[in-house]
């Protein structure tokens, strides 16, 4: 079985829409139905797109049916005013599963799209037949602080406010601070495009781009990741950057491994997003997983 197709900085899959709840949701499906192989839904990680997907569109699109989403208040999607959140996102997933894909997926995220991803396959299991999370975010029990300090309460009071996070977002959005933060969590800074800059700055234009940030940013703490793990009842593969400079990768794959000692996990040579630094290995890794893994 031929798992990578050699990936071209042209290449680009066409999407369309579905509505969910009276918002207009993107996504983009490539490749053909295969009996008995799962579809693989891809999920991005905040502040990205469905664009962030598209060297793994092209490059499992041979082998597998593939599905890629915007999350509701990013990308093409609709960015309505609501209080954001996993549950929010779990849901929209859930309900695309069923709803537009028809049967269970192999889910697929990428840093915040890792953390939905995991509580929809372990929330709503009748939609997951596996899961992959790559640089998975989201918190574990032991990280939360019992009882923040006065100062705590204070920096968090003055970060919520609404004038505070807009000037947060106006700063973060501007093409020159998007292209140092993506060299800081890239190893390979030459994967550090012009493209891959302007797919992060175009849906920050958006008109209620700047509330989903701040949103997301009010959300209450949703479930744990330990929380999800010991619910959780699928193969679950871990694909590791190692130089992601936000996380320990060694350290967090560790409680990963105490929560789900079943799990397969690879670390890799690449930073916060492996499936676009180093898409050719990621997309071997998982393909091959997805046929031996997943029944």
């Amino acid at each position: 079985m031929q798992t990578t197709t050699p990936t071209r900085e042209l290449d680009t899959v066409p999407g369309q829409f579905w509505t969910w709840r009276d918002n207009k949701i993107y996504y983009v499906k490539t490749g053909c139905k295969h009996p008995n192989r799962p579809p693989l839904l891809l999920v991005h990680g905040f502040g990205a797109s469905t664009d962030h997907w598209r060297k793994n569109l092209v490059g499992l699109q041979e082998d597998f049916e593939v599905w890629a989403i915007d999350l509701l208040g990013f990308g093409r999607s609709a960015k309505p005013t609501l209080p954001y959140s996993g549950q929010l996102w779990r849901d929209q997933l859930h309900d695309f599963i069923s709803e537009v894909i028809g049967e269970p997926v192999v889910l697929a995220g990428n840093s915040l799209g890792g953390y939905v991803s995991l509580c929809v396959a372990a929330q709503k299991p009748q939609s997951a037949k596996g899961l992959v999370l790559l640089n998975s975010a989201g918190p574990f029990s032991d990280s939360q602080p019992r009882q923040p300090s006065v100062m705590n309460r204070l920096v968090r009071w003055f970060a919520l406010q609404d004038w505070v996070a807009f000037l947060i977002f106006q700063n973060t959005r501007r093409r020159s601070v998007i292209r140092k933060t993506l060299e800081r969590v890239y190893v390979d800074k030459t994967a550090v495009t012009d493209r891959l800059v302007e797919e992060i700055y175009r849906p920050s234009c958006d008109r209620g781009a700047a509330k989903v940030f701040a949103s997301v940013f009010k959300t209450p703490r949703g479930a744990t990741v330990d929380e999800l793990l010991q619910q959780l009842e699928r193969p679950l593969l871990m694909l590791w950057g190692e130089g992601d400079p936000w996380i320990d990768a060694r350290e967090r794959g560790a409680k990963f491994r105490q929560y789900y000692p079943s799990l397969t996990e690879y670390y890799l040579n690449a930073g916060h997003c492996p499936h676009d630094e180093i898409p050719d290995r990621v997309n071997e890794l998982m393909a091959s997983w997805v046929v031996q893994q997943v029944r």
